[in-house]
């Protein structure tokens, strides 16, 4: 790993991927990165064993209520996804490690994926 690497933050060391994977447009549209994290929570869930109907009964459940502070609610997924990795196990930093540099030797795959789905949004065409 380069040196500069090991200093940097994870989080600005994302950003680096993502400048590097994604154009412009792309970096700036929140509504497509808001969608790629909801999937990735829900893959996340699914693959802890939620079920499809617990997890719309979730969705009815946060959307019928006040919509929450960006900054708190960003804590409460931090704390909450800990948590999840302790009972499973998992040390989420080192998860977070291996899928970043697993992303880096994708670009091309990724910038096709995305290609292949709507401009702004995760889901598939």
């Amino acid at each position: 790993m380069d040196e500069s690497l090991k200093t940097a933050s994870f989080q600005s060391r994302v950003q680096d991927w993502f400048q590097s994977c994604f154009p412009a447009a792309a970096q700036a549209d929140l509504d497509e990165r808001t969608h790629r994290f909801l999937e990735e929570a829900l893959e996340l869930a699914q693959a802890s064993g939620c079920s499809s109907s617990d997890a719309h009964a979730l969705v009815d459940y946060v959307f019928s209520r006040k919509e929450g502070d960006v900054t708190q609610e960003t804590g409460g997924v931090l704390v909450t996804l800990a948590a999840l990795c302790s009972l499973r196990g998992l040390v989420m930093a080192e998860a977070g490690e291996k899928e970043l540099a697993r992303n880096w030797s994708r670009i091309e795959q990724i910038r096709a994926k995305r290609a292949s789905k709507p401009q702004g949004s995760a889901l598939p065409k």
